[in-house]
């Protein structure tokens, strides 16, 4: 009997053990990034966590529980016992050290714990892993091998107290009961107390610094928690304001919603310039402004920069690609867990810069160097207005392509081709362009800086300058509007935190020869300002973009820039800024109250806008 609570006894501890060992590698290998973090701070990290360990435990261990529950009463072969539990335990430990290797390479990148997210990203594998540097992925691979080898060892170990042999029923009734005690307390340990409140990531959330609450979180609860949160029940999932109270609030921040007082700002020389929109990947503000040894990463989006319109306080409205991408072209705000582009029968619906071009008798066009049917992008722009789809299988370059897809040289070159060319048409154009080179891996052919991060977006932006160059040079230049604008920043430095203001702000420039001259333009904003300001310049209607506010109108509403993160939202203005994170249903920061409101509503709203579509 004392062999049978002995092993599930043991297979509770190794288990806790094994996941609080994360926490240490967690910790250290991000040190650099957490300067200030003492001895002290592991501790309270792995003191705090603990609870979410134990929670992890109790489930790995309930299945060990009720076999051995009943070996009092019937028996089973030891050999073929541990057979069928090492087996358990290789698949858990498997488990338990992949989802640890691709969190600790992903938060990094991220700013958060794994969860569910990721599966977005996953319904590709190939694409998915194009951004993973070979090298990258040889550690993340040994760092999984290693930690499942040293919990195969574990639990190797733990099996052999295990007994399958019965008791009989004297001694296996009694036994019994107090199996199904020790049940009732694994129970308590997966529910995580005896609390009103459940196991849940906020639960190890302990300060206000959160590289540490994130470090405290188990990722294996994180993520396999998280997968059932994915609901249709959209509107209920930020419940801040009864619906009438909402949709009023709303009202007061709609772009479209305030009669104008006066016309537009024009900024523009004509109403139907051609118009060439290009997403630069992880194109940060803090790495257009960044030196080395005196000498500008992006000499050309500083260049270019001083040439055209420049929006000083711009900001991106996520983290990913796919929702950048339809903040920009659809003037939709990007959620926090999902992503609409994701969602096709969403998504369809929204409105879109294309679409509307295309009303007013433009050619719509869009160009990648990679695969579109990536994150569902192709699907989204079809029914979003694009007419012609260009990306890696139509480019005529070879097979000679990196993880993904044709580096920006060869595209950027071919799109200038394409832009001048259809200027010769003599038609009106919206031509889109998605640089790829400026993403992970960085691998690219071009060795100006030895970090590998700051050579990757300098070798864009030299792409992108000299794309530039050549269509000024050309006719096409004269009715021309190019609006360069990222699709999200990137966490450069790495001690930016995933939630602050810096993290999302990017650079917009329009430039060309339909722009008027140079400016600076103060106001605070983001990518979903784009659709109003734009079509507000071409003078046609875009009373369907709710969240898009017109830069250059001289009329309230409210000019500010909001963002999400996975899980919450940022608001900044010239006032100041308010940054409130979901998971642990806190205030980041306020130093202006007023912006939570600001951000409620439009996180509510986004949500109850889904849920309607």
């Amino acid at each position: 009997m004392k062999r049978k609570f002995g092993f599930v006894f043991a297979v509770f501890a190794a288990t806790v053990l094994v996941m609080a060992l994360q926490k240490p590698v967690f910790l250290a290998w991000y040190a650099a990034g957490a300067p200030g973090t003492g001895i002290g701070d592991w501790l309270a990290v792995l003191r705090h966590g603990l609870s979410l360990d134990l929670t992890v435990a109790g489930y790995v261990t309930a299945l060990p529980l009720l076999v051995t529950l009943a070996t009092l009463w019937i028996r089973l072969p030891e050999r073929l016992g541990r057979r069928i539990l090492t087996g358990y335990f290789v698949l858990v430990s498997v488990l338990t050290a992949v989802i640890f290797a691709v969190d600790v390479a992903l938060y990094g990148y991220w700013g958060f714990r794994l969860d569910s997210t990721i599966l977005i990203y996953l319904s590709d594998p190939k694409e998915a892993m194009a951004s993973v540097d070979f090298w990258l992925g040889v550690r993340q691979t040994l760092l999984a091998a290693v930690y499942a080898g040293l919990m195969i060892f574990l639990y190797r170990r733990v099996t052999r107290l295990f007994d399958g042999e019965p008791t009989g029923w004297r001694t296996a009734l009694p036994g019994s009961l107090a199996m199904l005690l020790l049940a009732g307390f694994d129970f308590l340990a997966i529910r995580g107390g005896v609390g009103p409140s459940t196991a849940n990531v906020s639960k190890v959330y302990f300060s206000p610094t959160m590289f540490l609450n994130h470090a405290a979180t188990n990722p294996v609860f994180s993520f396999l928690s998280s997968l059932g949160d994915r609901n249709e029940d959209y509107a209920a999932a930020y419940p801040f304001y009864g619906e009438e109270e909402r949709a009023a609030r709303f009202e007061e921040l709609r772009g479209n919603g305030a009669a104008a007082a006066a016309p537009t700002e024009r900024v523009l020389t004509t109403d139907r310039p051609n118009v060439v929109i290009v997403i630069l990947e992880s194109f940060a503000r803090t790495v257009m402004d960044e030196r080395v040894d005196g000498e500008w990463v992006m000499p050309n989006m500083q260049r270019l920069k001083s040439e055209g319109v420049w929006f000083e306080n711009f900001f991106a409205n996520s983290f990913r690609t796919d929702r950048g991408e339809v903040a920009i072209l659809s003037g939709f705000p990007a959620q926090t867990n999902l992503s609409i582009m994701k969602l096709p029968a969403k998504a369809h619906g929204l409105p879109s810069i294309a679409r509307t071009l295309a009303a007013a008798g433009y050619a719509t066009s869009f160009t990648y160097g990679g695969d579109l049917n990536f994150t569902n992008q192709a699907s989204y722009m079809y029914a979003t207005g694009w007419q012609e789809l260009i990306w890696q299988k139509d480019l005529p370059f070879g097979p000679n392509f990196s993880k993904w897809g044709y580096d920006d040289s060869l595209v950027c070159d071919w799109f200038a081709d394409r832009v001048i060319a259809l200027d010769k048409s003599g038609e009106p154009f919206l031509a889109g362009l998605l640089t790829l080179s400026s993403h992970e891996p960085f691998d690219v052919p071009y060795a100006k800086f030895e970090d590998k991060i700051l050579n990757g977006m300098a070798f864009s932006d030299d792409c992108v300058g000299r794309m530039l160059d050549r269509l000024k040079a050309s006719p096409a230049w004269e009715n021309l509007l190019v609006v360069l604008v990222a699709d999200h920043g990137y966490p450069y430095p790495r001690t930016l935190t995933y939630n602050e203001p810096l993290r999302h702000r990017i650079p917009m420039i329009w430039t060309g020869g339909a722009v008027s001259g140079p400016r600076i333009v103060d106001a605070y904003a983001s990518q979903i300002d784009l659709a109003a300001t734009l079509l507000g310049q071409l003078g046609l209607p875009h009373a369907d973009f709710d969240y898009s506010k017109d830069i250059f109108a001289p009329t309230p509403p409210r000019k500010f820039a909001y963002y999400t993160f996975n899980d919450g939202f940022g608001v900044v203005d010239a006032v100041g800024e308010a940054i409130w994170d979901a998971t642990g249903d806190r205030v980041v920061t306020a130093t202006d109250p007023d912006l939570l409101d600001v951000g409620r509503t439009l996180l509510q709203t986004t949500y109850t806008d889904i849920g309607r579509r």
